[in-house]
């Protein structure tokens, strides 16, 4: 190297490419669908543009308004007027949005909403179909990458909130082509006889729509609604959504959140424990006090330490019955001894015998019947007539 060669500095070169390519693209319309989109409360808004091949990161200086009034989200097709810059700070090249349009929903969201749809539809989604997670599972499936940073949070939390958790990793493929079948594969595996944990977690990191795009597959969603075992879904990020997600028992936000779910804290369960044991204890004393207090009122009751009292009562109480029925008997007597006077007076006033006895006689014709009028007699006919004391033979004249 000659000695006069000149030496660049990093910051040299940035801004050399910077001033090349910024004079070389004049603004210009930029068509591509949104893969990540994140608002920030300064106004600024940064996302990332993608189509079948390529992405490209943008920037939007106080765009938030103009991203919110559009409803602008993640897998959306927008059109972007702005131009090529470059973040020297980085030395990475990006598009400075101007301003944008949509220009329909991505082809991806599209494929999205149509499986949500026709899934929901047929019930897969259904919250009654979907089984409970064990309050106290004592161990967990994890279908995850291996060497990922998912799985590094979720063991690591997992095991300081609950060190007896047995926890099993199925290395997965948890992106592209091969990603759904190799989650099925795992799936199929944790629920073998002999292999079954009491929950099963599947869970990356977060990426774009694309990145994620195999957990959307319509066949890994009626896997985990198939699966005998409780699934959790923890994939991508909190504003990340899949179709797995809606199949599965239970959402989690974060691979964190997952393990959280999924084991609970043993010093937490420890603590809860003691606290039941403290409130048992109290209300095992509080009872035992009151028994003994009952115990001491019924041993010092008079009836203990004098027996004839009892006996004195209830012989009283005996005789003031006895005596009340024998005032009611005697009352009964009497009324109805007056009923049977009067009925016996009124029977008296209608019997025969006793008209009979005043003087009168009964008159009856030979076949028995009383003759009580002139017109039912005729000379020459034979009577009877009845007196107090007896009968007469008749012939009326």
């Amino acid at each position: 190297m000659a000695q006069n060669e000149p030496v660049w500095s990093i910051t040299e070169v940035n801004a050399a490419v910077r001033e090349m390519l910024e004079n070389s693209l004049m603004p210009f319309w930029l068509h591509g669908e949104v893969g990540t989109l994140n608002v920030y409360s300064s106004g600024h808004v940064y996302l990332t543009l993608k189509d079948q091949n390529c992405q490209l990161k943008c920037t939007f200086f106080r765009g938030a308004e103009q991203v919110r009034k559009l409803q602008l989200a993640v897998g959306c097709a927008i059109e972007a007027y702005g131009k090529i810059t470059v973040y020297a700070q980085r030395g990475e090249y990006q598009f400075n949005i101007k301003s944008l349009r949509i220009a329909g929903a991505g082809t991806l969201q599209q494929q999205f909403e149509e499986i949500k749809s026709r899934l929901a539809a047929e019930g897969l989604f259904d919250p009654l179909r979907k089984l409970p997670l064990p309050a106290f599972p004592r161990s967990v499936g994890v279908i995850t990458s291996a060497d990922g940073a998912a799985v590094r949070d979720f063991v690591q939390i997992a095991r300081r909130r609950a060190p007896y958790l047995h926890i099993k990793i199925y290395p997965a493929v948890v992106q592209g082509s091969s990603c759904a079948e190799s989650i099925m594969r795992g799936i199929d595996f944790f629920n073998r006889t002999g292999n079954q944990p009491d929950v099963l977690v599947i869970t990356r990191g977060g990426g774009s729509m694309e990145d994620l795009w195999g957990f959307n597959s319509e066949a890994l969603a009626r896997k985990i609604a198939a699966s005998a075992v409780p699934v959790v879904s923890a994939i991508g990020h909190e504003i990340d959504f899949t179709i797995a997600d809606f199949a599965a028992s239970l959402r989690a936000a974060t691979p964190s959140a997952a393990a959280e779910l999924v084991a609970p804290e043993l010093a937490a369960l420890q603590a809860e424990l003691q606290h039941k044991a403290q409130q048992l204890l109290q209300a095992w004393e509080l009872n035992s006090l009151r028994a003994e207090r009952r115990l001491d009122s019924i041993a010092n009751h008079r009836t203990f330490h004098e027996p004839e009292f009892l006996l004195r009562n209830q012989t009283q109480k005996l005789d003031e019955l006895t005596a009340a029925l024998q005032r009611a008997w005697q009352n009964c007597f009497v009324h109805q001894s007056n009923r049977l006077q009067i009925a016996q007076t009124k029977l008296n006033a209608f019997d025969p015998s006793g008209v009979l006895k005043r003087g009168f006689a009964i008159l009856l014709k030979k076949d028995r019947s009383v003759a009580d009028s002139v017109s039912k007699l005729t000379a020459g006919e034979q009577v009877t007539a009845r007196l107090a004391d007896g009968t007469l033979e008749l012939t009326v004249n």
